[in-house]
């Protein structure tokens, strides 16, 4: 059933869209040829959102329903995640409560959850002796983290400097490297120079504004070369145009707008490499084989997951694809999404997704159908990557990338030729093990805090944390 057949209530979801516009309630009514008060039943979640009201949304703003059904940056998995704190526990509140107040009200469940986060980071930097009491109560990743995901991770004006820059190259992305490293040295007199790892002191990349050098490492394979060369011509032709896209975001101080302004230019220096007509047109054409595409393109394997979630052009979106980046002890290092997927907001993940035993098959790409707590149902695949070849003895670099989308989509993958899209074999996970409540689960690492845990002595439990339902 899709998302225009389901009696709908909308009012949080309809009322932040108007916020995000900057338009008023009469404008949108006008709009979307209804009444005021008609439009303000719905935000008050009074009537439900017609058909003929979705439609003339996505008319008239040029709107991706997906987006409507998507969980926001502070929805109710991140609500109900924080909720889940042993501070809260006398209060019982279960998930269905946590996501009706996400859905009716999600400003304040974002505010909520940023408060939270603040909370915890304020604890961490206490007990190190750093905190002053004037820090930002938000830090610029999450800070960042949460401004992209509310973009679905596509920033339109970035591909149109990208496209115009390519095209006065006359450059072919499959061969992008020479145009990019002769552009800098004509255009900027900037020289590209590789160097030994032990000259660059930690730093894969660094550009000398004085003497006009953009240094690489040695280690960096030719598609991190390459982008490291485009992140720069971003840079020197696009640099002002990226900080005032920055700054129109209001970042809450310097350090948040310099950390925003680097994501901008890594997607600028992404949809360089891999123009977004093309790369899409290669997906389709060939299943989405990110190998065959990958090697088309000149780019990475993590390079190419990447741009898998940015595809959502209106009038030309791909699959909307989530995409993790962990480590062998399940810490998230990157975390992006053009469509709906529960992540944790303050743990790892899932010890069931196999995204974990990418470790065991390095280079290896393992899929695998999963389905969460709320009976949704995602189709996803695994491999490792590493993120400098050649590192000095010693140092490991080797982490898991984990993609994936709606199981609804995954006919149009070639990973899942052989599925049974009918009763396929689905492997139940869960988010923090803290607000997990499936019982029989032998990786379980907590007992669910709103759950009483169980202790007998003649029993032994699957799970080493059996509790009360």
């Amino acid at each position: 059933m899709g998302i225009a057949d389901k009696k709908l209530f909308l009012g949080g979801r309809l009322k932040r869209l108007r916020r995000d516009l900057g338009v008023t309630q009469a404008a949108m009514a006008e709009q979307l040829k209804v009444s005021a008060s008609y439009l303000n039943l719905l935000e008050r979640n009074q009537r439900p959102v017609t058909a003929q009201v979705l439609l003339r949304l996505a008319d008239a703003f040029d709107l991706d329903l997906r987006s409507l059904s998507a969980d926001e940056p502070g929805g109710g998995a991140g609500l109900e995640e924080a909720l889940s704190d042993k501070m809260f526990a006398d209060l019982a509140i279960g998930r269905h409560e946590a996501a009706e107040v996400s859905e009716l009200s999600p400003g304040l469940a974002e505010a909520f959850v940023r408060l939270y986060r603040a909370y915890l980071d304020r604890g961490a930097l206490i007990d190190l002796g750093a905190f002053d009491g004037r820090d930002s109560l938000q830090s610029p990743t999450d800070w960042v983290r949460d401004l992209v995901s509310a973009q679905r991770n596509h920033f339109a004006e970035l591909e149109v400097l990208a496209e115009g820059l390519l095209r006065e190259m006359n450059a072919d992305p499959r061969d992008l490297a020479p145009m990019v490293r002769e552009r800098l040295q004509i255009g900027f007199g900037v020289r590209t120079r590789v160097m030994p790892i032990e000259v660059m002191t930690g730093a894969l990349r660094r550009y000398d504004h004085h003497r006009k050098q953009l240094l690489v490492a040695e280690t960096l394979a030719p598609a991190s070369r390459t982008f490291a060369m485009a992140f720069q011509l971003g840079q020197l032709e696009h640099g002002e145009e990226m900080t005032r896209i920055a700054e129109r975001f209001a970042p809450p101080d310097r350090a948040t707008l310099q950390q925003f302004k680097v994501f901008l230019g890594n997607y600028l220096a992404a949809a360089m490499m891999t123009p977004y007509a093309k790369f899409l047109a290669a997906l389709e054409e060939t299943g989405y084989d990110i190998e065959r595409v990958r090697s088309r393109f000149g780019v990475s394997f993590e390079q190419a997951a990447q741009r898998l979630t940015t595809l959502d052009r209106p009038g030309a979106r791909g699959i909307p694809f989530f995409m993790v980046r962990v480590d062998a002890a399940g810490n998230i290092s990157k975390r992006y999404s053009s469509g709906p997927f529960p992540f944790s907001r303050f743990g790892g993940t899932c010890p069931r997704w196999n995204v974990h035993d990418s470790f065991k098959t390095p280079g290896r790409t393992i899929t695998q159908a999963i389905e969460t707590p709320d009976g949704e149902r995602y189709f996803t695949l695994s491999r490792t990557v590493r993120r400098a070849a050649g590192l000095l003895a010693g140092i490991e670099d080797e982490l898991a990338i984990g993609l994936g989308c709606e199981l609804k989509y995954a006919d149009r993958l070639i990973y899942a030729k052989g599925l049974d899209m009918v009763a396929p074999a689905v492997v139940e996970v869960g988010p923090a093990c803290r607000i997990c409540e499936r019982r029989q689960c032998p990786q379980r690492a907590a007992a669910p805090v709103n759950r009483v845990v169980l202790v007998e002595e003649g029993v032994k439990s699957i799970s080493s944390f059996p509790f009360a339902t």
